[in-house]
C-alpha cells in the first residue's frame, strides 16, 4: 500500500476518474468524493497526505471541503482547482488551508508540482498589466457568490442586477 494517500474531490466523474488513474500510476493511493458530505464521512475514517479539490462542486462550493480537510489534518497538501481563477476565491482557499490554487485545465504534472511547493517565491515577477473591466466584474461576481454560498438570487440582489442577467453571465463563463 502506498504511503501517499490522495483525496480527489471533484463532481465531474470523468475528470475525477482520469485524474485518479494518473495519480495511481504514480504510486498514490487514491480516494474520490463528489461533495462536502462525502468528504466529511471519509475524514471520519481516513487521513490524507494530499488533496485535490474542485472549487465548484455542482451548486456547492468546494471551500468547505478545503476547511474540513485542513481541520482533519493540517499537514495535508491541498490543491484547489477552478475553471476560472479569481483573487477572492484564491485568497479564501489559502486562508482555509489550501497550499496551492490552480486554474483548469491542470494536469497531473501541474498538480504534483503544486504539492511540492511548500514556500512562496518572492522572485515572481510583478506584471504591470492593468486589470480589464470584465475581469474586475468577474472577480466581484465571484466574491459575492462566495459570500452568499453560491446563491444566485441573493448574489444578483447584492450586485444590483437582474437574476437572469447574472445567470446569463454565469452561463458564458461558468464558475468551476
Amino acid at each position: 500500500m502506498s504511503d501517499r494517500r490522495l483525496l480527489i474531490v471533484e463532481d465531474d466523474e470523468d475528470f475525477a476518474r482520469t485524474l485518479a488513474r494518473s495519480f495511481e500510476r504514480r504510486g498514490y493511493a487514491v480516494t474520490t468524493a463528489i461533495g462536502p458530505n462525502e468528504v466529511e464521512a471519509l475524514l471520519k475514517n481516513a487521513m490524507f497526505d494530499f488533496a485535490v479539490v474542485d472549487l465548484k462542486l455542482g451548486t456547492q462550493s468546494g471551500l468547505p471541503c478545503v476547511a474540513a480537510i485542513a481541520s482533519a489534518n493540517p499537514d495535508t497538501r491541498i490543491v484547489v482547482l477552478t475553471g476560472f481563477a479569481s483573487i477572492a476565491t484564491a485568497v479564501e482557499a489559502i486562508k482555509l488551508g489550501a497550499s496551492h490554487y490552480l486554474p483548469k485545465p491542470s494536469n497531473t504534472d501541474d498538480i504534483e508540482a503544486a504539492f511540492g511547493r511548500t514556500v512562496g517565491d518572492a522572485d515572481v515577477p510583478l506584471k504591470g498589466q492593468a486589470t480589464s473591466l470584465k475581469t474586475l466584474e468577474w472577480e466581484r461576481i465571484n466574491e459575492t457568490l462566495i459570500e452568499t454560498g453560491f446563491n444566485i438570487s441573493e448574489t444578483a440582489r447584492r450586485l444590483g442586477m437582474h437574476r437572469r442577467t447574472l445567470a446569463r453571465k454565469l452561463e458564458k463563463r461558468p464558475v468551476r
